[in-house]
């Protein structure tokens, strides 16, 4: 099968959905599928690379972070793309490469299968000043998209039950994004890790939280500070950077909190693992994630995860098994405090943590969604019939009329 994905953002850049893109990519490819990428470039000029197309673009972050434009509507790697012939069209964001997406689709009658990866009303703030006409807006945007495509996939259930509120058309299908759970249950050393350790200023006998993510208002990282405030003896190690680090760097001076909070600023991909295993449980404040690979990882390498209560998580952070929701601040530090002070339970729950990471394989993720695309391309091809007996019925009817 051919399989063309449309995505805003590629390598170089880091983000969920980048790693949604790779995975699902090196999974199709070891499948057996031809798959290339449309994507856009992070300056004005395209190139291409290893079946991956650059369409020059213009930098738009002042509306959405790390957000692009293109204005190359007519652009020669589009024909290209429709001279190759997808048998099917994964689209992965709504702007730019949707149209690019939409306009492949016409041409060469390819279905498009769109994943739907961001909940944009937890983002009004950097576009609308009114919460509730944003969401309004959010409504309809995603709708009026959606809706042009023949199949969507909600990587939760939280992202589900949010389509059906804005009642879009097309079949929506949940599949988790898969991640490589073998990159990050490899064994490290004591060494590596007390290296690590020692190089971000923690001593053998602390205990550290550790949060990674990108450094944004919508993660709530501020909630963790003002938890830290409140007691001495824990550490957090903040993985990430992002927009936000500037104003969660002038918070955590005006708590007090200087020598508790270590930012390491962005790290490479492949040494995530190391500060993920440099921690001791895996916390996080967002309620505005789809997934959260974060999630995933931190369960994959075997950390305790102790979060803020939230529809994502459901069916990832079970009470007690691998981790637990909290509501409250005291359900948080009960949580930290019956991790940290029994060793057994320690281990039980990072034991279970690392078992309950198998349904996030990105084997099982490139399988269920090769079987959305064969679903998608049966959809189309039975809307094509629907059509053409429509225009059959109208052609007889005509006949009939000036017979």
């Amino acid at each position: 099968m051919k399989v063309l994905i449309t995505t805003e953002w590629y390598e170089p850049v880091v983000n969920g959905v980048v790693t949604s893109v790779l995975n699902l990519r090196e999974e199709l490819t070891r499948q057996g599928h031809e798959v290339r990428v449309l994507t856009l470039s992070a300056n004005q000029h395209s190139h291409m690379e290893g079946g991956v197309y650059y369409i020059r673009s213009l930098g738009m972050g002042k509306i959405y972070p790390n957000a692009r434009l293109s204005l190359c509507m007519r652009h020669p790697y589009l024909n290209q793309l429709v001279e190759w012939g997808p048998d099917v069209i994964h689209s992965q964001c709504e702007f730019t490469t949707f149209l690019y997406a939409r306009y492949i689709a016409k041409l060469t009658h390819a279905p498009i299968v769109h994943t739907y990866h961001t909940i944009y009303e937890d983002y009004t703030h950097y576009f609308s000043p009114s919460r509730r006409m944003g969401r309004l807006l959010v409504k309809k945007f995603s709708r009026s998209v959606l809706n042009l495509t023949d199949l969507v996939i909600a990587p939760t259930k939280k992202v589900e039950n949010l389509l059906k509120k804005y009642e879009v058309e097309p079949v929506v299908e949940t599949i988790p994004t898969g991640i490589s759970l073998e990159q990050f249950r490899e064994a490290e050393t004591a060494s590596q890790r007390e290296a690590l350790r020692r190089s971000l200023g923690i001593r053998p006998d602390e205990k550290i939280l550790v949060l990674v993510g990108r450094l944004a208002k919508e993660k709530n990282v501020e909630e963790i500070f003002s938890f830290l405030s409140r007691r001495k003896d824990v550490r957090c190690l903040i993985v990430g950077g992002g927009p936000y680090r500037e104003v969660l760097e002038q918070r955590r001076d005006e708590l007090g909190i200087g020598e508790q909070v270590i930012f390491s600023g962005m790290v490479k991909p492949e040494q995530t693992k190391l500060y993920y295993k440099a921690g001791d449980v895996f916390v996080s404040a967002s309620s505005s994630e789809t997934q959260g690979l974060t999630y995933a990882e931190a369960l994959a390498c075997g950390l305790p995860a102790v979060c803020r209560k939230d529809a994502c998580l459901e069916g990832v952070i079970e009470n007690g098994f691998n981790g637990w929701q909290y509501e409250t601040e005291e359900e948080f530090w009960q949580a930290i405090d019956r991790l940290f002070s029994d060793e057994e339970e320690y281990r039980r729950v990072a034991s279970n943590a690392a078992w309950s990471s198998q349904k996030f394989s990105k084997e099982i993720f490139g399988q269920k969604v090769d079987e959305v695309y064969r679903e998608a391309i049966l959809y189309h091809s039975l809307e094509d019939v629907r059509q053409k007996e429509g225009q059959l019925a109208e052609l007889l009817r005509l006949l009939h009329i000036y017979k």
